[in-house]
């Protein structure tokens, strides 16, 4: 092999095989690239909480590697932040869930792009959790009254949360009221 044939299969060797038979260098890739990241609706997965916007949205980063996602959590409305309620709501959920590690299953899209998923931490569902702290409502679908409708009676009674207010207004309603809320700065881990 001449000389320039093997700089140029040396400078080459880091992240190829170089093989060089017959004074030819063909490039092989040593292995193939990782399949990235890409769950599907049903399949759980690990993730750590990074960020958390509102009451019933959050990002997280996979611990399978791969993106950012932005989540919705499934099953519950809680306040817009810019409605009363809806700080509380966001920081509640942020203390409890913030830099820490979560069961994650997708299930569709919403109309926003954003995964509709069921957390799970240390066991716990954080849907539930949240409608029974008083931090957001059971989604209610037509004449459904949602997959947390004990848990909001429950904090109804107790006054928890939101439910201190003796007739708290759904987001729903207020959305219809008074448009999106615009986003004010951020919680999230330093």
């Amino acid at each position: 092999m001449s000389g320039s044939l093997r700089r140029w299969c040396d400078a080459w060797g880091t992240g190829f095989v170089s093989l060089c038979l017959g004074g030819v260098a063909l490039p092989v890739f040593a292995q193939s690239a990782p399949e990235p990241f890409s769950p599907r609706f049903g399949d759980a997965y690990e993730a750590r909480v990074t960020r958390v916007p509102d009451g019933d949205t959050l990002w997280v980063k996979p611990t399978a590697g791969g993106r950012y996602r932005k989540l919705r959590i499934d099953g519950v409305d809680a306040p817009e932040i810019c409605q009363e309620g809806g700080v509380a709501a966001r920081d509640a959920l942020s203390r409890r869930l913030l830099e820490q590690t979560v069961t994650v299953t997708e299930r569709r899209r919403d109309d926003y792009g954003r995964a509709l998923a069921r957390l799970a931490h240390r066991g716990e569902d954080i849907g539930a959790w949240l409608v029974g702290d008083g931090w957001a409502w059971s989604y209610r679908w037509r004449h459904s009254e949602g997959p947390f409708a004990a848990e909001e009676r429950r904090a109804r009674a107790a006054q928890k949360g939101i439910f201190s207010n003796p007739s708290p207004e759904e987001p729903r309603y207020f959305r219809r009221r008074n448009g999106p809320c615009p986003m004010p700065g951020r919680a999230q881990a330093d």
